[in-house]
């Protein structure tokens, strides 16, 4: 799954608003090329700190002056339960990283990839790095995407591949590769995971085997 990137911006809310509002331009109908764009309604990742004031809950976009109104429009309010895991309910400010659409200054979620109690907003993803995990006890983290795949465990060597997209199989997301330095096998799921030393909640649950040890922890797509 690509994911696409936004910034909700008070300009883009208003400028949306704006087209609702105006009549249908008869020169415009007739002629397909003069006609306005239809709104994209495809969810995108949201990055931003949010909180919650009362009953509403606010999300601040990053590098941005504006906010929007967050609706959880997911299953069973899937996106609530996992920001509540790290404290939304309980006042604390997050970091999140949400998928969704905006709309008349709503921000609708249908998604999570991560957030972070108290954490401090993060530059996206790149073609350079498509995927990130970590886990704790040992401590270890997996970087993926442009050129490598590079596993670190601390005060260990570390093993570096060259990166192949991971495969897609249901909720899924597998790679596997080897050299002379060693051999590496990822298996990420798309079910929540939560790092508890990390106060934080992730989107895929990490199974990485490293030269034949196991080692367990949490992902997410960047």
């Amino acid at each position: 799954m690509k994911i696409h990137h936004f910034t909700l911006t008070l300009a883009t809310v208003l400028f949306a608003g704006v087209l609702h509002a105006q009549p249908v331009n008869p020169a415009s109908a007739a002629n397909p090329l003069l006609a306005p764009k239809p709104i994209d309604t495809t969810p995108k990742l949201a990055y931003g700190l949010m909180m919650k004031q009362g009953e509403k809950t606010i999300f601040a976009p990053c590098r941005d002056q504006s906010y929007a109104l967050m609706q959880d429009v997911s299953t069973d309010q899937f996106v609530t339960k996992a920001l509540n895991m790290v404290g939304l309910e309980s006042g604390k400010k997050l970091y999140a990283e949400l998928l969704g659409i905006i709309e008349g200054g709503t921000l609708k979620a249908s998604g999570i990839n991560m957030a972070k109690a108290e954490g401090r907003c993060q530059l996206p993803g790149t073609k350079e790095e498509a995927w990130r995990a970590s886990g704790n006890e040992p401590g270890w983290v997996l970087a993926a995407g442009g050129q490598m795949v590079s596993f670190k465990q601390f005060e260990k060597p570390g093993i570096n591949l060259p990166y192949t997209p991971f495969k897609r199989e249901g909720k899924l997301a597998l790679f596997e590769g080897a050299t002379e330095a060693g051999k590496l096998s990822v298996r990420l799921e798309n079910t929540l995971c939560r790092d508890t030393m990390a106060d934080a909640v992730f989107s895929w649950t990490a199974t990485v085997t490293a030269n034949g040890q196991t080692y367990k922890g949490c992902a997410w797509e960047r």
